[in-house]
C-alpha cells in the first residue's frame, strides 16, 4: 500500500471512533474536582489551566443551542466538561484523549489541549495534490506555523450537540445513516450561518479523507450495506466507516448550499412527526416532498 493510503487509513480509523461513543460510561457523577465556569447557559466544568478553552467551547455551545432554539423551539440539556489529559480518565472510560463524546445522554466531554490523536491526522503533504496541500496548510496551521487538526476536532463538539438534539427531541431517525447526516447538517448549517470563517476548517478535512481513499478497497460502499452491517463495519472495517462519515459531512455541506436553513427545519419537523418506519421509496418521497430534494438525493444518488 502506498504511504498516502496508509495515512488515509489511519485517518479513517480515528474518525470512526465516533461510531462507538455511546458505549462510554461516566466514572464520576460529581464534578467537584473540576472548576465551574460561571456566566454561561451551558453548564460547564473545566480542568486546571483550561479556562480559556472552556470559555471558547461554552460560548460556542451556548450559541449553537440558542441558534437552534430560535429555529425549532427546542433546546437539549447538556453539561460540558473541558478536560486536560490528567483529568480525562477520571471522568470518562473513553480511551482516546481528544475525541468529543458523550458519557451519558447529557454529558459532553471535549479536550482542552492539543494532543497526539489530533496530530496523527496530519497527512504527508507531498503525497497529496498541490491545491489540496495548500488548502490544508492554510487552514490547519497554528500560530507557530505547525500543522494541527484542532480546528476540525473542536467543531465536532457541535456534531455531538446534534445527537443531543435528536435524542432528547425524540426524533425518529428512520436510518442509522440519517442520525449521522442529521448531526452533520446541524453542524454545517450553524457554522455557515454564524461562524462562516470556520467553513474551511470544517470542510477541508472530509475532502482530504475522501480524496485519498481508494473506493475499490472498501468492502462496503452502499447505504444499504451500511444499514445492515453498521456494527460490523465499525468494529472490523473502521476505515470504511470513516469514509462514510466524511461523505456525510460533504453531503451536509451540499444540503445547506442548495437548501439553506429551511432544509434543516423541514428535516427536524418531518423526523419528529413521522413516527412510523418507512421503506426506501417512501422515505425518499417524504424527503423530496417535505424536506428538500438534496436530502432525498443522499439516498437516491449515493452510488453515483
Amino acid at each position: 500500500m502506498k504511504p498516502i493510503e496508509n495515512h488515509s487509513k489511519s485517518i479513517l480509523i480515528g474518525l470512526c471512533i465516533l461510531l462507538f461513543v455511546h458505549l462510554s460510561k461516566i466514572h464520576a457523577q460529581s464534578f467537584e474536582n473540576l472548576n465551574h465556569l460561571a456566566g454561561h447557559n451551558t453548564n460547564t466544568y473545566f480542568s486546571k489551566d483550561s479556562k480559556e478553552q472552556a470559555e471558547i467551547m461554552a460560548i460556542r455551545c451556548d450559541s449553537v443551542i440558542s441558534f437552534y432554539k430560535s429555529l425549532i423551539n427546542f433546546k437539549p440539556s447538556v453539561t460540558l466538561l473541558v478536560l486536560s489529559p490528567a483529568d480525562w480518565n477520571k471522568y470518562t472510560n473513553f480511551p482516546v484523549y481528544g475525541m468529543p463524546h458523550y458519557n451519558d445522554s447529557q454529558t459532553l466531554i471535549v479536550a482542552s489541549d492539543d494532543n497526539a490523536f489530533w496530530k496523527s491526522f496530519i497527512p504527508p503533504l507531498d503525497k497529496l495534490p498541490s491545491e489540496l496541500t495548500q488548502e490544508i496548510s492554510n487552514t490547519y496551521s497554528d500560530k507557530n506555523h505547525s500543522l494541527t487538526m484542532r480546528s476540525f476536532f473542536d467543531l465536532l463538539a457541535i456534531h455531538e450537540l446534534g445527537h443531543a438534539f435528536h435524542s432528547q427531541g425524540e426524533l425518529t431517525m428512520q436510518r442509522k445513516w440519517m442520525g449521522e447526516l442529521f448531526a452533520n447538517i446541524l453542524l454545517h448549517t450553524y457554522i455557515a450561518e454564524k461562524e462562516p470563517e470556520l467553513l474551511p476548517a470544517l470542510t477541508i478535512f472530509p475532502k482530504m479523507v475522501v480524496s485519498s481513499a481508494n473506493k475499490e478497497e472498501l468492502k462496503y460502499t452502499t447505504l444499504e450495506q451500511l444499514e445492515s452491517n453498521y456494527d460490523v463495519i465499525g468494529q472490523q472495517y473502521p476505515n470504511n466507516y470513516g469514509w462514510y462519515q466524511c461523505r456525510w459531512h460533504m453531503a451536509a455541506g451540499n444540503i445547506y448550499d442548495v437548501g439553506g436553513i429551511t432544509a434543516f427545519q423541514n428535516l427536524w419537523q418531518e423526523l419528529k412527526s413521522q413516527k412510523n418506519l418507512l421503506d426506501d421509496s417512501a422515505l425518499a418521497t417524504l424527503l423530496a416532498e417535505k424536506v428538500h430534494q438534496s436530502v432525498a438525493d443522499v439516498l437516491l444518488k449515493w452510488n453515483e
